[in-house]
């Protein structure tokens, strides 16, 4: 059963006008979305966003019976061009929840998990794009262990990107549980209560799914989207998202950079957010309910010109 993290405080820190325009760029199977209709009165609008298609049937259902909501099958880094469409030249506020939801992790034939066994896919948007098992068919060494490296933060990322290339040769990779045989036979040190395919599984699905770069591409025009007043507000699961989204805010919030010494007035330092709080954590009592929540980071910034 899916459980929407932080679900209370995410849409209390996001939610300032009413009677607004919000985006739920991370659309899911609708929790946040729900609770933001709640949260709106009648001239409230919320568009929910997603790649995923499971999550668009959802979406489809909540639309027939909700006016105020409408839904965009794609990635949240395509917004500029989805509201120009609608004739919507900035929001009142944009959420984020990303990373892989639990109905996800828990379909095996979506080939996220290794504790399922199925289909080697990972792809979010299954209409498009290449699977994790076509990626791995083809990609080299050097490839496989810098994504590795970099979005899994894997310690032994050549050692088993050599043990992928070693085991494709025999017969190729196409399933999730023969792709977490070969990265736990080659992994020489397993972390405490994890199991050792944890952080390739992980930067493959990053990989596969262009997520770094989707995040990147919508932090640089999320500016352009909201209204003065209006905020972002980001869930993220992962070190490398959560360290994306704190500099992107700090920077915004200290404005220009200036050689030291320079002496400029407030005005001219041109600011663009503020940093609203700090960042939120999951409750004891939500992370013993749901242990996703556990390593959820929540940020929220303001735009104030």
């Amino acid at each position: 059963m899916h459980q929407t993290v932080l679900l209370r405080e995410a849409v209390e820190a996001l939610v300032t006008q009413p009677g607004g325009f919000y985006v739920d760029g991370t659309f899911g199977r609708g929790g946040h979305s729900r609770y933001l209709l709640q949260s709106l009165n009648d001239e409230g609008r919320v568009l929910g966003v997603d790649k995923d298609l499971a999550a668009q049937a959802v979406a489809q259902e909540l639309a027939e019976s909700e006016p105020r909501f409408e839904f965009f099958h794609g990635s949240f880094a395509q917004l500029p061009h989805q509201l120009r469409g609608m004739g919507i030249d900035a929001v009142d506020g944009i959420l984020l929840d990303l990373g892989v939801s639990s109905p996800q992790l828990d379909e095996s034939d979506r080939g996220f998990s290794f504790m399922h066994d199925g289909p080697l896919d990972m792809r979010m948007d299954t209409s498009s794009g290449e699977t994790a098992a076509q990626w791995l068919s083809y990609a080299d060494l050097q490839d496989i262990a810098g994504v590795l490296k970099e979005y899994g933060e894997e310690r032994f990322s050549r050692r088993i990107a050599a043990a992928i290339i070693a085991a494709r040769e025999e017969s190729p990779i196409e399933t999730t549980g023969r792709l977490a045989q070969v990265v736990k036979e080659a992994h020489p040190r397993w972390e405490k209560h994890k199991h050792p395919a944890t952080r390739s599984f992980q930067a493959i699905r990053i990989k596969v799914n262009r997520e770094l770069e989707d995040l990147q591409l919508f932090l640089s025009v999320a500016l352009d989207l909201l209204r003065v007043g209006g905020r972002l507000v980001v869930i993220s699961f992962h070190s490398l998202e959560d360290r994306l989204v704190k500099r992107y805010m700090r920077d915004m919030a200290r404005g220009d950079s200036l050689p030291r010494g320079v002496p400029v007035t407030e005005s001219a330092l041109n600011r663009r957010m503020r940093v609203v709080g700090k960042a939120v954590r999951a409750s004891s009592e939500e992370v013993a309910g749901n242990v996703r929540a556990r390593s959820a980071v929540m940020r929220v910034a303001e735009k104030i010109s």
